[in-house]
């Protein structure tokens, strides 16, 4: 018998119990074992229930897939505040928008999840009225899921491909954004491009998502399924934050180079960007607005050495930030860190105002973030190098940091290569 078929039986012997007619939240989790060709991300494609959310954390050590909601949240503040109430061994899974104030994030009714080495499934109850009816419904729940299929290749025919802004509409976007900072308005401002690559059918996201886990290393692998033709995924580099308690870690990953398959190439390019004079001030200017931003919600903070991180396309520069938290409040160390300045630019609410007055698109998810939160701990990458799924078309995103001196033909040829690490894998070169 396969580890999942077992997990969800023991399930559902747990719903013979005689839970009360009367509001609450009940968990049971039950032993996963490792011993076969188990892939959460297989199984969760295989649902035809949703929200779906896969993540898979970026050193491989942590992986989890959640399905179905008990309960959605709008905004991470109100899932916060619910763990508040609650008090309860819970996770909370989902995207902050690059607009911080909105989200889509769930109490999910399944979840697997892995983590140094051993795995568990959990099923949790909730609610406001009857825990007995909810067992009810989560028994229907239980029953209708459907046994894990290999996740189909990833292929398509591209039907046509357009950028916003185009090159020219990129140019002139450079040249307003070089001209503010000159003028002294703005230090930096982060610029993007959405690309839309329409197909001839509608594509498949866990396809996608398991295409990129499986060339893009070094990358948190996240994908949220909205339904069965909507999702936003993506495979990036960067934490936002990791609380454990009241221990923060942050990073400023700002700064790009090409990478190389050649390693003394790569090495290279990479003693090239730990030089570069534009490049480490791009990173300085992210590691000061953190250090700003977190300086009334800690007591200790330490900036620890920068260093280059090496991707299949790309290599950055990245100098990791540890805090002690006054207290452990996910809401604050997301408003206080969300859009980083690697993301926005300087001053924050400027840049801001700059991205939503010149960019041709709107961001919506693209660099918010994924992750998860829970009284004891939380983790969220910045969502970059995603894209967003919707029938046949897949928008990738990409961007770059603008300072003085930027060059628009260099930055178009940086989110090309940032870009790259999806298109490859929808348009093989």
């Amino acid at each position: 018998m396969h580890s999942i078929t077992a997990a969800l039986e023991s399930l559902l012997a747990f719903l013979t119990e005689d839970l009360p007619a009367a509001p609450g939240s009940r968990i049971f989790d039950t032993p996963f074992p490792l011993n076969d060709a188990f892939d959460p991300l297989s199984w969760l494609s295989s649902q035809a229930v949703f929200p779906q959310f896969y993540w898979l954390h970026r050193n491989g050590q942590e992986e989890a897939a959640a399905l179905g909601a008990v309960r959605h949240f709008t905004a991470l503040s109100h899932a916060a505040d619910y763990l508040q109430e609650a008090q309860t061994d819970l996770r909370i899974w989902g995207l902050n928008a690059f607009e911080p104030h909105t989200g889509e994030l769930f109490l999910p009714r399944v979840e697997w999840r892995r983590s140094a080495g051993k795995a568990s499934l959990r099923l949790t109850l909730s609610s406001d009225i009857s825990l007995r009816d909810d067992a009810a419904v989560a028994r229907q729940f239980l029953t209708s899921l459907q046994p894990s299929r290999p996740i189909p290749l990833l292929s398509g025919e591209l039907k046509s491909e357009r950028h916003y802004p185009e090159r020219a509409g990129w140019v002139s976007l450079i040249q307003t954004a070089t001209d503010t900072i000159a003028n002294g308005m703005l230090d930096k401002v982060v610029l993007a491009r959405a690309t839309d690559l329409r197909f001839a059918a509608p594509l498949h996201a866990g396809a996608m998502m398991a295409a990129s886990r499986r060339v893009n290393l070094n990358c948190y692998h996240f994908l949220m399924a909205f339904d069965a033709q909507n999702a936003f995924l993506g495979s990036t580099p960067e934490r936002l934050w990791q609380r454990q308690g009241t221990q923060l870690l942050t990073e400023a990953l700002a700064g790009t180079v090409a990478s190389h398959p050649d390693d003394k190439q790569a090495s290279h390019l990479a003693d090239w960007l730990m030089q570069d004079d534009k490049n480490q001030r791009e990173n300085l200017l992210v590691v000061e607005d953190i250090c700003q931003r977190l300086q009334q919600e800690v007591s200790a903070l330490e900036v620890l050495p920068p260093q280059v991180i090496r991707l299949r396309k790309v290599q950055h520069l990245r100098r990791r930030i540890q805090a002690e938290l006054q207290r452990p409040d996910d809401t604050r160390c997301l408003f206080q860190l969300q859009p980083t300045a690697a993301v926005a630019g300087l001053p924050r609410e400027q840049a801001r105002q700059f991205i939503e007055q010149h960019e041709p698109f709107t961001r919506e998810w693209y660099a918010g973030s994924a992750g998860y939160l829970s009284l004891r701990q939380s983790e969220f990458c910045v969502a970059l190098r995603s894209a967003k799924v919707s029938g046949d078309v897949a928008r990738l995103y990409a961007g770059a940091g603008i300072v003085r001196g930027s060059d628009p033909e260099q930055e178009w040829q940086e989110i090309t290569q940032k870009a790259a690490g999806l298109r490859s894998l929808l348009l093989p070169e």
